[in-house]
């Protein structure tokens, strides 16, 4: 049967489209390119509908961010109760999605620019609006839906800790180690992603699985 991921994106296919090209404008572009007209333009709609669907500039970049983060899958809370494989394969695709949208070019462009932005105003109390937006709209709300796929493996018997938002980290380092600050660096992204969420998921299970799970992973060759 297969898995149900959460595609919590809240905005419709055309506004999406719309917010697809605006991101690419921005990783293309930087800052300076992503304007109403140019976004407008790009898009094929009028700066009314982007007014009208997000607002502001900072509505736009708010929604981009959302967008950006809603492609990592994670579990949709359906009544479905947890087995070792469709945990597994659920951890597996967080894992794999959040590789690839923090390696790709569209997510590396809005890190480096809050950095930037962070640095500019490092003197100013406010500190950076744009990084501020990444960790509310971006991060958290991955973290937030990753970890209501942990809790459900707790509540299936099927991972065991004392601590949500800790156990959660732990997948998250093994998941992206420093990889993200490498790429920010310049280096190249990961030829497998599949390979390395596949390492990240089993050694996250080995960690927090339960008897019942470790009885059911593979044995070490």
């Amino acid at each position: 049967m297969p898995i149900n991921v959460s595609e919590p994106s809240k905005f419709s296919p055309r506004q999406n489209a719309v917010l697809e090209q605006a991101l690419q404008l921005l990783a293309d572009g930087g800052e300076k390119a992503l304007t109403t007209s140019g976004v407008a333009r790009a898009a094929n709609c009028s700066k009314e509908s982007l007014y009208k669907w997000f607002g502001d500039r900072d509505g736009l970049l708010s929604a981009m961010i959302a967008y950006q983060a809603s492609k990592v899958r994670t579990f949709e809370r359906s009544g479905e109760r947890l087995t070792y494989t469709s945990l597994h394969d659920h951890l597996v695709i967080f894992a794999r999605d959040l590789l690839e949208v923090l390696a790709g070019d569209v997510s590396l462009a809005l890190n480096r620019l809050a950095i930037g932005h962070a640095s500019a105003h490092d003197s100013h109390r406010d500190g950076s609006k744009l990084g501020k937006l990444l960790l509310e709209r971006g991060r958290r709300q991955i973290d937030r839906r990753a970890m209501a796929l942990i809790d459900a493996g707790k509540r299936a018997w099927l991972l065991r800790f004392h601590d949500a938002d800790e156990t959660y980290h732990t997948l998250y380092g093994l998941v992206v180690s420093d990889l993200h600050v490498r790429m920010l660096l310049g280096e190249p992204g990961l030829k497998d992603t599949a390979r390395q969420a596949e390492k990240a998921v089993t050694a996250f299970l080995r960690l927090y699985g339960t008897e019942k799970v470790l009885a059911e992973m593979p044995i070490l060759g």
